[in-house]
This record gives C-alpha cells, sequence and structure tokens, in this order.
C-alpha cells in the first residue's frame, strides 16, 4: 500500500479541497458523527484554537488528521473502511491484548510466527517508532501525502496526522518500548490532540465560510497551492 500510494499519481488538489471532499465520505467506525465531516474537523480545529490560540501548526493539524479517509472514494481506489479507518498497530512484534478485537488475530499467521510473536519481534527497544511497520489506513496515507508534499509543519504536528489512530500507545501505553526521545515529546502534543478529536464534536455548527479565510491563511504557510494525492 505505501509503495502503491506513495506514488502520488492519482489526483492534484489543494488542502481545502480535500476538505469539501471528504464530505463525501462516511466513516463507519465513528459512532456519534451525523454532521459532515468538514464540520468535525473545524470542531475540532476550532476547540483547539480556542484553548491554544498561539499554536497555529495545531490548528491545522486538526483541520487535515483526517484528510487520508478519502481513501475510501472511487477516485483513490474505494479501498474498504477496514483498510482506511478504526485502530492501527505494529507489525512484526506480538499484538498487543489492547488492539481492538484483539482475539481474531488468532485467524493471523503472523501470531505463532517465532520471529513476530516476541514482545519487541523484529524491533529493538528505542529504535523510534519511524522505524516500525504499523498497519495501513488513513492516518499514514495522510502523512505520506504532507511530507513528500514539503509541508512545513513541524515534526509533532505530523507525529500526530501518523499515529491518531494508534490507541494501543496513546490511550493504553503499549509498545512504549519502541519510543525514542522525540517520540516522546511529540506523545505529548497526540494526548493534548486526542482530547479534542473524541470530545469536540459538538452539536453547535461551526459556520465553514466564517473560519474559513483563517485556514486557508495557515494552509498558505505550511503547505504548497496544490498538492499531489
Amino acid at each position: 500500500m505505501r509503495e502503491e500510494y506513495g506514488k502520488l499519481n492519482r489526483v492534484e488538489m489543494s488542502i481545502w479541497e480535500c476538505c469539501e471532499l471528504l464530505n463525501e465520505v462516511v466513516d463507519d467506525s465513528d459512532p456519534d458523527l451525523d454532521e459532515p465531516q468538514i464540520e468535525h474537523l473545524l470542531q475540532t480545529a476550532e476547540a483547539i484554537r480556542k484553548d491554544y490560540p498561539d499554536e497555529d501548526w495545531l490548528h491545522l493539524t486538526a483541520l487535515i488528521h483526517d484528510l487520508g479517509k478519502v481513501l475510501l472514494l472511487p477516485v483513490f481506489g474505494e479501498l474498504p473502511q477496514w483498510a482506511v479507518v478504526g485502530d492501527t498497530h505494529p507489525l512484526g512484534c506480538a499484538f498487543d491484548e489492547s488492539i481492538v478485537h484483539h482475539k481474531y488475530f488468532k485467524e493471523n499467521p503472523d501470531t505463532y510466527n517465532p520471529e513476530f510473536n516476541s514482545k519487541n519481534g523484529i524491533y529493538s527497544e528505542g529504535c523510534g517508532l519511524d522505524n516500525v511497520m504499523i498497519s495501513w489506513g488513513h492516518d499514514d496515507y495522510m502523512y505520506l501525502v504532507a511530507k513528500e508534499n514539503g509541508t512545513t509543519l513541524p515534526q509533532a504536528g505530523l507525529f500526530i496526522v501518523r499515529y491518531h489512530s494508534f490507541y494501543p500507545l496513546h490511550r493504553c501505553g503499549a509498545y512504549k518500548q519502541f519510543m525514542n526521545k522525540e517520540d516522546k515529546e511529540n506523545l505529548k502534543w497526540l494526548h493534548i490532540f486526542n482530547k479534542y478529536d473524541l470530545y469536540s464534536k459538538s452539536k453547535v455548527r461551526v459556520d465553514v465560510e466564517k473560519v474559513k479565510p483563517y485556514y486557508l491563511s495557515l494552509i498558505e504557510k505550511y503547505f504548497p497551492a496544490k498538492l499531489r494525492w
């Protein structure tokens, strides 16, 4: 998947165009979202903006964190829900019990492969999450798009985009042995972000046109006008 989608040869569009495209997406794993996806993105971003007014990169990170869900749309290959949304986890080491639907891993041959079923598996402690293979999903796709298109978002922003669905790590503390110093610093920001991602889905509608100029200015600051997707 990373090789296939790493070609970035499907669409050329701006970040805001992608936000609008996301309105066509329905995430089956999201239990409490009736509003269009763009409203969830803006609700999260606006809630963070209120509490962290000086961290403009964090406002923009909130806006873009779920854009990878466009993988569900036909132009992006119409991947099935299980391959795009929901929680992510490492491959090549033991499946931690904190992973959602853990019981189904008994069907996975890796569970019985001695190379992959120990606590550290093919990795070493402190190797850095960048060196750990995580299951594919919308997180990694958007990280790939941002990085390859030369975003100037700080590392903490890219970390949030890449790992916000890695719940075994940031909710349960599993797999922390693989983190390096930079990961630990970035995780603090992911914990802050996650509070808003989960609990900002308010029933107060966001006036998209009113806040749009602010977010367009951030997009211009941290991204090129057009990105390859």
